[in-house]
Order: structure tokens, then C-alpha cells, then sequence
């Protein structure tokens, strides 16, 4: 069979797959996915390759025993074995006292990501694009290292209540570090796409290259507060702590930034600068997700924190029963909403500050406060009057992203940013320059 089946294919599958079942729900899960990859590093390819998997999860429910099963076999014989284990687990396990019915047929939005460009992507097609970043540093003596992925796969999911989802999609992701001769700059840029022929490693390259010149030379200036300017990929990776705790559970049970005393939180409140406004859409053209969760609820444009306050927390269907409220899921895709500065303007109108190119190795401090700790990286400035003076040395910082928003001061424009702390996850995030910005010690990493 085909790693990539066509709706039509799946949904004769998974129709198949529930004829065999004899418990009281069952619902089936199919993903499948081609992933191919070319690494490289000392301005030569290093590895390239390729994934292809195709996996099939049965979960089935008497009463509130649960069982699930899984299996990447696809002949008759092998889907009734893998629902036969599946209902044999539900009978041995325990009462699931959190389990819910399962969804009947659902509406959703039309799908919308998914590009044949990047679904026929050949080697030599990856080749070509990563040749064009090597060319870069080669032709000014310096060294990248980089990476580029490519996705093509679906999701769909179908239960014996008669409801059916079907999800393709198709994504590319591309990074590169270049590191000056002397190996005392460095210069990172990343970029996310759905459609390959918006994939431009040769600009994504030379911002690289102009971080990594201009880094030679890095000084060191005291820690302490600063105003400073994120770039998007800088503010993506310390936001999305604040986009994982956006759950009402624990808010609700006292385990969240958002949690009061009392079992009460703060849904409703202002909470940070009202330019802020966090939302999902799944139809969003920059950023496309799937339209529905993975438990078969309907996704839509949802705003999340609104003008600073606090809209909206996601529920699974659990817990929304028990608080008697809609059961809002957890969305597929996050985007902020930004303002009109260019990064220019940012420094331009900035009397004293630092650029941050990149945050990494980020851990979390205080899940109450959202505080969280890491390091700049790749691209650290200082800016006086005005304009970029010079270079300086990377800081570790503790900082929370509430406080940050709330300190805002400008929002740039927005840009479609991969994450740089290994998920890959892409968001749609605004440049910002932030007051008081705590940074609390110096690293001699470059």
C-alpha cells in the first residue's frame, strides 16, 4: 500500500478496520508520513535520508474499560488481530473514571495544508536548496552547518458513532549556523514553510552570514535589566511556555500561572499589555493546522488572550463536563498578533538596549510564574542612540513571558518562525522590544 492514501482509501480502511470490532465504542487512528532530511556541516553534505511510516491505533471501550492497540500491518488478517488485542486490554483494565463518550459526526473547515510542491520535493530538489546555503559561506571563507526537512503525510481518525476526519499535510523546515574562520562569530536563521516554493534558503543563508560577521568581536557588558528587542524566533521559544499552560485543569486544580487561590483563575482578567492578542485559526494561510483535534473536535479561529485578557482555556471533554462548560480543544497552531515596526525601526528608535537574535537550552524555573531560564546565542547586540554599536557577549537570562508582555513596548511585524528548542513546532510571532528584560549573568559560549 501507499504511505500516502487519498481520503477516499482511508476512509474505506478505517470502515473496514470498525467491521471487525465487538466492543461497545471503538474509534481508529491512522498516520502516516514521508520524512526526508539532508544534514550538513563544514560547508559538505553529511547525511541525507528518509522515513516513511504508516501506523494504525485502535482504542475500544466497554463501558469505561479502555484498550488500545496499535500496529503498521495492513492485510485483513493483521486489522482484526491488532482490534482483538485492543478489546482484550479494555477487558483486563480498570474503570477509566475520566473517560467520555465518543463524538458522532462533527463539521469541520475545509483543510488547507497541504502543497503538491512539497509533496513531490525530490533529492535533488533538497540538493539544490542546500547547495545555495554551502555557496554562501564558501564564497566569504566562513563555515555553515544546516539542516533541512521535508514532510508530507495525513491524519484521520473514524469511530463506530460515525465520525470521520481526514488530514493532509505537508511542511519544510530549514536552519543554518555559520561560524566565522576564527570561530569567534556565529550567525543562525531558520525558516518555516508549508509550500517548498516559498522556501529561500539563500536569504535565510545570508542573514546568517551577516549575524556571524557581526558578532566577531563580542564584548562584555554587565548583566542586569535592559531593554531589549526580540527578534521573532528569540520571542517564539519563551512564548511557547506561555502557549503550553493556556489549559484549564490546572488552572482549575492550582498548577498554572493562571490559578488563583480558592480554586478560582484568572479567565476574564487582564493580564498583560492590551496590544497583546494570542489566537489559533486553522485556515490561516501563513500558518495552516489541522482543522480538527486529536480527538476529533472541531478546531476554529479562537483568540486566546484578547487585548491582554484572558479569553479562553482549553478543556478536554472531561473535565469540561464536570465544570459544565464548553469543551473548547486545544488548538494546532499559535499566532500573535503584531504592529507594523520593522526591525529597523525597532533599533532605530531604541536609545539603549540589546538585540537578542536567539534564545536556547530554556528550562523551566516556576511553572506558577511561567519563569523560565536559558542563554542568548548566535547574534547578541548592543544598541545606543539609535543604531547597532557592537557585539557582546551571550547573557543568561530569568525572565517569565507575563512579565515580558507586560513590559511591552513596541510589537514589530509578524513572521512565520520555526522553533529552535528541537520540537520544530511553527508559530506566527511578532519582532518586540520589551522593557526591563532581566539578564543575569555572561557565558564566554559564542
Amino acid at each position: 500500500m501507499s504511505i500516502i492514501l487519498p481520503e477516499a482509501d482511508v476512509k474505506a480502511l478505517l470502515a473496514k478496520v470498525l467491521t471487525y470490532s465487538k466492543a461497545d465504542e471503538c474509534e481508529v487512528n491512522l498516520q502516516g508520513e514521508e520524512w526526508s532530511n539532508i544534514r550538513y556541516a563544514r560547508n559538505k553534505v553529511s547525511t541525507c535520508g528518509s522515513l516513511v511510516y504508516k501506523r494504525l491505533a485502535v482504542q475500544s471501550a466497554f463501558g469505561k474499560k479502555v484498550g488500545v492497540a496499535t500496529i503498521d500491518e495492513f492485510d485483513d488478517a493483521s486489522l482484526e488481530k491488532v482490534v482483538r488485542r485492543s478489546e482484550e486490554l479494555a477487558r483486563l483494565a480498570p474503570e477509566n473514571p475520566e473517560y467520555v463518550e465518543l463524538l458522532g459526526p462533527q463539521s469541520y473547515l475545509p483543510p488547507s495544508g497541504f502543497f503538491d510542491s512539497t509533496a513531490t520535493i525530490s533529492a535533488e530538489n533538497r540538493a539544490k536548496a542546500v547547495a545555495q546555503s554551502i555557496q554562501i559561506a564558501r564564497s566569504k571563507n566562513q563555515t555553515v552547518a544546516g539542516y533541512l526537512e521535508d514532510r508530507v503525510g495525513y491524519s484521520a481518525i473514524m469511530n463506530n458513532k460515525g465520525l470521520f476526519a481526514y488530514y493532509p499535510r505537508t511542511i519544510v523546515n530549514f536552519s543554518s549556523t555559520i561560524r566565522t574562520e576564527d570561530g569567534t562569530g556565529s550567525g543562525f536563521a531558520a525558516q518555516g514553510v508549508s509550500d517548498f516554493t516559498k522556501l529561500n534558503t539563500n536569504s535565510s543563508t545570508q542573514i546568517a552570514l551577516q549575524k556571524a560577521l557581526g558578532s566577531v568581536g563580542a564584548r562584555a557588558i554587565e548583566p542586569g535589566k535592559y531593554t531589549v528587542i526580540l527578534e521573532p524566533l528569540a520571542a517564539a521559544v519563551l512564548l511557547e511556555h506561555l502557549f503550553r499552560s493556556l489549559d484549564a485543569r490546572s488552572a482549575d486544580e492550582g498548577r498554572s500561572f493562571l490559578s488563583k487561590p480558592g480554586g478560582k483563575t484568572k479567565l476574564g482578567e487582564r493580564i498583560m499589555d492590551e496590544r497583546v492578542t494570542i489566537y489559533s485559526d486553522p485556515t490561516n494561510p501563513e500558518l495552516p493546522a489541522s482543522p480538527w483535534s486529536s480527538d476529533g473536535r472541531t478546531q476554529e479561529k479562537i483568540n486566546w488572550i484578547e487585548k491582554g485578557v484572558v479569553k479562553n482555556l482549553s478543556y478536554s471533554r472531561f473535565w469540561a463536563q464536570k465544570k459544565g462548560v464548553k469543551a473548547v480543544p486545544p488548538p494546532t497552531n499559535f499566532m500573535m498578533a503584531g504592529g507594523s515596526a520593522t526591525l529597523e525601526e525597532l533599533i532605530k528608535t531604541t536609545q539603549r538596549g540589546i538585540l537578542v537574535t536567539k534564545f536556547w537550552y530554556i528550562r523551566s524555573v516556576d511553572p506558577q510564574s511561567l519563569l523560565v531560564t536559558g542563554l542568548t546565542r548566535d547574534g547578541t547586540f548592543y544598541i545606543e542612540n539609535g543604531k547597532i554599536k557592537h557585539p557582546v557577549k551571550n547573557f543568561r537570562f530569568n525572565e517569565s513571558p507575563v512579565i515580558m508582555l507586560n513590559n511591552l513596548e513596541t510589537l514589530g511585524k509578524v513572521e512565520r518562525v520555526v522553533s529552535s528548542e528541537g520540537s520544530f513546532a511553527n508559530y506566527l510571532i511578532p519582532a518586540m522590544k520589551i522593557r526591563e528584560f532581566t539578564f543575569t549573568s555572561l557565558s564566554d559560549a559564542v
